[in-house]
C-alpha cells in the first residue's frame, strides 16, 4: 500500500475538505442543532486544514506528518 500513496493528492485532498467545510451552506435548523452544527464545522475545518497544511514524508512504510502549531509571526510591515 505504501507504493501506491501519493502523499500530496492526499494532503490536497484534506486541503479541499476544509475549503469545503467553509464554503458549506447552513441548513435551516435553530438553536441548539444550530450551535451543534457550528461547532462541528469548526473543528471538521481544522482537523482537514492541519492535515492539508502538514509536511508529509514516507520512509520504510511509515508515513509521518509534521504539524507546525506554533503561532505564525506576522512580518507584514
Amino acid at each position: 500500500m505504501a507504493e501506491d500513496l501519493d502523499i500530496e493528492a492526499m494532503t490536497e485532498r484534506f486541503r479541499a475538505r476544509a475549503k469545503a467545510v467553509r464554503q458549506r451552506g447552513m441548513p435551516p435548523v435553530e438553536g441548539p442543532e444550530r450551535k451543534r452544527f457550528i461547532d462541528q464545522a469548526r473543528i471538521d475545518f481544522q482537523d482537514y486544514a492541519m492535515i492539508g497544511d502538514a509536511v508529509a514524508r514516507l520512509e520504510d512504510g511509515v508515513l509521518t506528518l509534521t504539524v507546525d502549531l506554533r503561532p505564525q509571526l506576522d512580518t507584514a510591515p
